[in-house]
Protein backbone atom coordinates (compact mmCIF):
# COMPACT_ATOMS: atom_id res chain seq x y z
CA UNK A 1 0.00 0.00 0.00
CA UNK A 2 1.29 3.58 -1.04
CA UNK A 3 1.29 5.72 2.38
CA UNK A 4 2.87 8.85 0.42
CA UNK A 5 -0.37 10.62 0.60
CA UNK A 6 -0.72 11.03 4.15
CA UNK A 7 2.85 10.14 5.45
CA UNK A 8 4.55 13.55 5.43
CA UNK A 9 1.91 15.30 6.75
CA UNK A 10 1.80 13.64 9.84
CA UNK A 11 5.90 13.51 10.05
CA UNK A 12 5.46 17.57 9.98
CA UNK A 13 2.90 17.25 12.72
CA UNK A 14 4.78 14.89 14.98
CA UNK A 15 8.08 16.93 14.04
CA UNK A 16 6.37 20.00 15.34
CA UNK A 17 5.24 18.38 18.61
CA UNK A 18 8.62 17.80 19.22
CA UNK A 19 9.86 20.94 18.77
CA UNK A 20 6.97 22.96 20.31
CA UNK A 21 7.24 24.33 24.07
CA UNK A 22 5.19 21.62 25.33
CA UNK A 23 6.43 19.40 28.32
CA UNK A 24 7.33 15.86 26.50
CA UNK A 25 7.97 12.44 28.62
CA UNK A 26 10.67 10.75 27.25
CA UNK A 27 11.03 7.51 27.76
CA UNK A 28 13.70 7.14 30.47
CA UNK A 29 14.46 3.55 30.18
CA UNK A 30 16.48 1.50 27.48
CA UNK A 31 17.44 -1.87 26.57
CA UNK A 32 20.95 -2.95 27.80
CA UNK A 33 21.86 -4.41 24.14
CA UNK A 34 25.91 -5.46 25.40
CA UNK A 35 24.82 -8.88 25.69
CA UNK A 36 23.01 -9.60 22.47
CA UNK A 37 25.26 -9.65 19.69
CA UNK A 38 22.92 -10.72 17.40
CA UNK A 39 20.66 -7.97 18.02
CA UNK A 40 22.23 -5.93 14.86
CA UNK A 41 22.36 -2.42 14.65
CA UNK A 42 20.43 -2.40 11.78
CA UNK A 43 17.07 -2.62 12.33
CA UNK A 44 13.34 -1.79 10.89
CA UNK A 45 9.88 -0.38 11.47
CA UNK A 46 8.06 -3.61 10.48
CA UNK A 47 6.47 -5.30 12.91
CA UNK A 48 4.34 -8.41 13.12
CA UNK A 49 1.45 -8.42 11.50
CA UNK A 50 -1.46 -7.21 14.15
CA UNK A 51 -4.10 -10.03 14.04
CA UNK A 52 -7.01 -10.83 16.18
CA UNK A 53 -4.46 -13.03 18.14
CA UNK A 54 -3.09 -9.78 19.43
CA UNK A 55 -4.44 -7.93 23.03
CA UNK A 56 -6.65 -5.05 20.77
CA UNK A 57 -8.55 -2.48 22.61
CA UNK A 58 -10.70 0.05 21.13
CA UNK A 59 -11.85 -0.28 17.11
CA UNK A 60 -9.99 -3.55 16.25
CA UNK A 61 -7.79 -4.62 13.54
CA UNK A 62 -9.48 -2.58 11.20
CA UNK A 63 -9.11 0.63 13.00
CA UNK A 64 -8.07 3.58 10.60
CA UNK A 65 -5.54 4.44 12.74
CA UNK A 66 -3.44 2.10 14.96
CA UNK A 67 -1.37 2.66 18.15
CA UNK A 68 0.98 -0.47 18.94
CA UNK A 69 2.38 -0.04 22.27
CA UNK A 70 5.77 -2.48 23.57
CA UNK A 71 5.29 -2.39 26.95
CA UNK A 72 6.74 -3.25 30.62
CA UNK A 73 4.58 -3.05 33.75
CA UNK A 74 7.53 -1.71 35.87
CA UNK A 75 7.95 1.11 33.43
CA UNK A 76 6.57 4.52 35.33
CA UNK A 77 6.36 5.78 32.11
CA UNK A 78 4.40 3.10 30.65
CA UNK A 79 1.94 3.73 33.65
CA UNK A 80 1.48 7.68 32.61
CA UNK A 81 0.95 6.00 29.16
CA UNK A 82 -1.73 3.67 29.81
CA UNK A 83 -3.63 6.36 31.73
CA UNK A 84 -3.70 8.50 28.17
CA UNK A 85 -4.13 5.40 26.00
CA UNK A 86 -6.99 4.39 28.21
CA UNK A 87 -8.52 7.98 27.34
CA UNK A 88 -7.45 7.75 23.59
CA UNK A 89 -9.84 4.99 23.17
CA UNK A 90 -12.29 6.20 25.87
CA UNK A 91 -12.51 9.05 23.02
CA UNK A 92 -11.78 7.48 19.89
CA UNK A 93 -12.57 4.01 20.48
CA UNK A 94 -14.54 3.47 16.96
CA UNK A 95 -11.71 5.05 15.06
CA UNK A 96 -8.61 3.63 16.65
CA UNK A 97 -7.42 0.40 17.71
CA UNK A 98 -4.64 0.35 20.92
CA UNK A 99 -2.41 -2.96 20.40
CA UNK A 100 -0.75 -3.94 23.35
CA UNK A 101 2.51 -5.82 23.11
CA UNK A 102 5.66 -6.92 25.90
CA UNK A 103 8.40 -5.57 26.02
CA UNK A 104 10.17 -6.51 29.33
CA UNK A 105 13.26 -4.40 30.22
CA UNK A 106 15.15 -7.20 31.69
CA UNK A 107 18.17 -5.60 33.05
CA UNK A 108 16.34 -2.87 34.70
CA UNK A 109 13.14 -5.30 35.84
CA UNK A 110 13.65 -8.73 36.66
CA UNK A 111 10.00 -9.00 37.99
CA UNK A 112 8.97 -7.46 34.18
CA UNK A 113 8.26 -10.94 32.89
CA UNK A 114 6.84 -12.56 35.64
CA UNK A 115 3.99 -10.11 35.67
CA UNK A 116 3.40 -9.78 31.91
CA UNK A 117 2.86 -14.44 32.37
CA UNK A 118 0.20 -12.63 34.99
CA UNK A 119 -1.42 -10.82 32.37
CA UNK A 120 -1.58 -13.60 29.95
CA UNK A 121 -3.00 -15.66 32.40
CA UNK A 122 -5.55 -13.42 32.96
CA UNK A 123 -6.09 -13.75 29.20
CA UNK A 124 -6.24 -17.21 29.14
CA UNK A 125 -8.64 -18.04 31.98
CA UNK A 126 -10.30 -15.04 31.55
CA UNK A 127 -11.31 -13.00 28.24
CA UNK A 128 -9.74 -9.59 26.61
CA UNK A 129 -12.02 -8.06 29.01
CA UNK A 130 -9.99 -9.74 31.99
CA UNK A 131 -6.92 -9.23 30.34
CA UNK A 132 -7.39 -5.69 30.10
CA UNK A 133 -9.06 -5.48 33.69
CA UNK A 134 -6.01 -7.61 35.18
CA UNK A 135 -3.40 -5.09 33.23
CA UNK A 136 -5.62 -1.90 34.55
CA UNK A 137 -5.19 -2.98 37.83
CA UNK A 138 -1.28 -4.04 38.00
CA UNK A 139 -0.56 -0.14 36.64
CA UNK A 140 -2.55 0.84 39.46
CA UNK A 141 -0.95 -1.19 42.24
CA UNK A 142 2.71 -1.29 41.06
CA UNK A 143 5.00 1.45 42.58
CA UNK A 144 7.23 0.66 38.94
CA UNK A 145 10.60 0.28 38.44
CA UNK A 146 10.29 -3.58 40.16
CA UNK A 147 8.79 -2.17 43.34
CA UNK A 148 6.01 -4.52 43.06
CA UNK A 149 5.81 -7.24 45.64
CA UNK A 150 4.98 -10.01 43.48
CA UNK A 151 2.36 -12.32 46.28
CA UNK A 152 0.06 -9.40 44.90
CA UNK A 153 -0.47 -11.48 41.36
CA UNK A 154 -2.85 -13.83 42.84
CA UNK A 155 -4.96 -10.49 44.62
CA UNK A 156 -5.30 -9.16 41.63
CA UNK A 157 -6.34 -12.28 39.18
CA UNK A 158 -9.09 -12.61 42.41
CA UNK A 159 -9.80 -8.63 42.02
CA UNK A 160 -10.69 -9.54 38.23
CA UNK A 161 -12.69 -12.50 39.37
CA UNK A 162 -10.09 -15.31 38.80
CA UNK A 163 -9.77 -18.97 40.62
CA UNK A 164 -6.65 -18.42 42.96
CA UNK A 165 -5.36 -21.66 42.41
CA UNK A 166 -6.02 -21.73 38.35
CA UNK A 167 -4.37 -18.71 38.20
CA UNK A 168 -0.96 -19.68 40.29
CA UNK A 169 -1.14 -22.64 38.32
CA UNK A 170 -0.68 -20.87 34.98
CA UNK A 171 1.53 -18.55 36.73
CA UNK A 172 4.56 -21.35 36.88
CA UNK A 173 3.83 -23.30 33.80
CA UNK A 174 6.32 -21.09 31.71
CA UNK A 175 3.17 -21.71 28.83
CA UNK A 176 3.75 -18.50 27.78
CA UNK A 177 7.37 -18.01 27.76
CA UNK A 178 7.97 -18.35 23.98
CA UNK A 179 5.06 -15.58 23.40
CA UNK A 180 6.82 -13.01 25.64
CA UNK A 181 9.99 -13.68 24.13
CA UNK A 182 9.27 -13.44 20.35
CA UNK A 183 7.39 -9.76 21.08
CA UNK A 184 10.89 -8.48 22.81
CA UNK A 185 12.62 -9.87 19.77
CA UNK A 186 9.98 -8.30 17.81
CA UNK A 187 10.00 -5.02 19.19
CA UNK A 188 14.25 -5.03 19.40
CA UNK A 189 14.53 -6.35 15.92
CA UNK A 190 12.45 -3.27 14.90
CA UNK A 191 13.97 -0.49 16.53
CA UNK A 192 13.16 -0.48 20.10
CA UNK A 193 15.33 0.16 22.83
CA UNK A 194 13.08 1.65 25.69
CA UNK A 195 9.89 1.78 26.99
CA UNK A 196 7.20 2.56 26.04
CA UNK A 197 8.23 1.80 22.09
CA UNK A 198 4.94 3.11 20.41
CA UNK A 199 3.92 2.96 16.67
CA UNK A 200 1.42 4.70 14.86
CA UNK A 201 0.01 2.95 11.89
CA UNK A 202 -2.43 4.33 9.43
CA UNK A 203 -4.18 1.32 7.96
CA UNK A 204 -1.59 -1.78 7.73
CA UNK A 205 1.26 0.97 7.20
CA UNK A 206 3.82 1.96 9.75
CA UNK A 207 4.09 5.65 9.51
CA UNK A 208 6.47 5.68 12.88
CA UNK A 209 7.38 5.92 16.41
CA UNK A 210 6.34 8.20 19.11
CA UNK A 211 9.32 9.78 21.11
CA UNK A 212 8.03 7.49 24.53
CA UNK A 213 4.94 8.37 26.73
CA UNK A 214 3.82 11.51 24.84
CA UNK A 215 0.53 13.09 26.87
CA UNK A 216 -2.83 12.57 25.65
CA UNK A 217 -3.22 16.37 24.45
CA UNK A 218 -0.18 15.70 21.91
CA UNK A 219 -1.74 12.09 21.26
CA UNK A 220 -5.05 13.67 20.31
CA UNK A 221 -3.61 15.87 17.86
CA UNK A 222 -1.97 13.18 16.17
CA UNK A 223 -4.56 10.99 15.84
CA UNK A 224 -6.82 14.29 14.59
CA UNK A 225 -4.34 14.25 11.54
CA UNK A 226 -4.51 11.26 10.34
CA UNK A 227 -8.17 10.50 10.57
CA UNK A 228 -8.78 14.37 8.67
CA UNK A 229 -6.23 12.48 6.13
Amino acid sequence: MNNKGYFLPASILIAALLISGSVIYTTGQKVDTNDQPNQAQESSQEIEPITEADHIRGAGVDAPVKIVEYSDPECPYCSKFHLDMKKVIQDYGDQVAWVYRHFPLDSLHSKARKEITATECAYDLGDPDIFWGYLDRLYEVTPSNNGLDLTRLPEIAEYVGLDADEFNECLESGKFDEKIEAQYQDAVQSGGTGTPYVLVMKEDEVLGTLPGALPYEQLSEIIDQLLNQ
